[in-house]
């Protein structure tokens, strides 16, 4: 009987990741019909993110937030990253960064703060700056000087060859900052993790315009109002085009690899690095205890 469920249980994920191909693909007489879906795909479309259960307080026996620093140098990690250029790929395809980016601009995602605390909100408007920067060349501030008045008059304008435009591309991520919370379940008696925040590292426009690679946090998205958005956008499977992994489900189950740099703790929620200083590998090896920590909370709830 565990086995016919567990089989069934397998099919009905194939044919989730299926529903998420590409649509009549092979059916598409047109460029233009291809992604497009049948009356009867739309009738019976029931396609989003699997619902987080509901957990009581009483019922979390131990909990931990822990934050975490996604490098996409990784390759496990590159389906975040790419693609970079947009230019060679269909419509479909897009990094993390410009899916949270595009929603952002289209106000799909309002719940965008400062920090990871989810103190300080933040607006488009508010970070234009980061993402784009606008400078005059020294030939045009050469050109203006000629006629200073004219052009704060209004009455000259400058022309767009002095004018140069630095914006903030998906290249230019570094990384993720990822915030979540591990617990332990009593009634299921398993130990779990939610994601709650995630955060682009980035090298600002400005910076980059000035050749600066110092990396700045951009933004803080709360991330379960965000996954009907990631949900709708795929991230690339390598093994089986045919079944595209949406970014949510990429995330939810953790088909990554982070470090963690900082648990909550009594010293303020002070970073690894804070205290393990200038020793790279003793950071790396205080994350790795973290996480053993969490880990054997687990498996000291049982007895042999």
């Amino acid at each position: 009987m565990k086995l016919k469920n567990l089989i069934l249980a397998v099919v009905v994920v194939a044919g989730s990741f299926a529903s998420n191909a590409q649509s009549n693909l092979l059916n598409a007489k047109t460029p233009a019909e291809i992604g497009k879906k049948t009356a009867a795909q739309l009738e019976s479309e029931n396609d989003k993110p699997l619902p987080y259960g509901y957990v009581h307080d009483r019922d979390v026996l131990m909990g931990k937030t822990t934050w975490e620093y996604v490098d996409l140098d990784e390759r496990i990690n590159f389906p975040m990253y790419y693609p970079v250029d947009t230019a060679f790929v269909g419509k479909d395809r897009r990094s993390l960064f410009q899916v949270l980016l595009n929603n952002i601009k289209s106000g799909k995602i309002t719940e965008v703060y400062g920090d990871d605390y989810f103190n300080s909100k933040k607006t488009l408007k508010d970070m234009e700056s980061v993402f784009k920067y606008t400078d005059t060349v020294p030939a045009g501030i050469d050109e203006y000087n000629t006629d200073i008045e004219g052009y704060k008059s209004g009455k000259k304008v400058l022309d767009k060859q002095y004018i140069n435009v630095t914006e903030l591309a998906a290249s230019d991520v570094n990384g993720y900052r990822i915030k979540g919370f591990w617990y332990f379940d009593k009634r299921q008696s398993e130990l779990k993790y939610r994601l709650l925040a995630i955060c682009p590292v980035a090298v600002e426009a400005r910076d980059k315009a000035k050749g600066n690679t110092e990396t700045i946090d951009l933004f803080w998205v709360y991330y379960p109002s965000v996954r009907d958005v990631l949900h709708d956008s795929k991230a690339f499977n390598n093994r089986n085009s045919a079944m595209p992994i949406t970014f949510d489900q990429l995330l939810n189950s953790r088909h990554f690899n982070g470090v963690i740099y900082k648990e909550e703790n009594v010293y303020g929620d002070r970073e690894i690095q804070d205290y393990m200083k200038d020793n790279a590998q003793m950071q790396l090896l205080e994350s790795e205890r973290v996480k053993d920590k969490i880990r054997d909370f687990e498996q000291d709830m049982w007895t042999y």
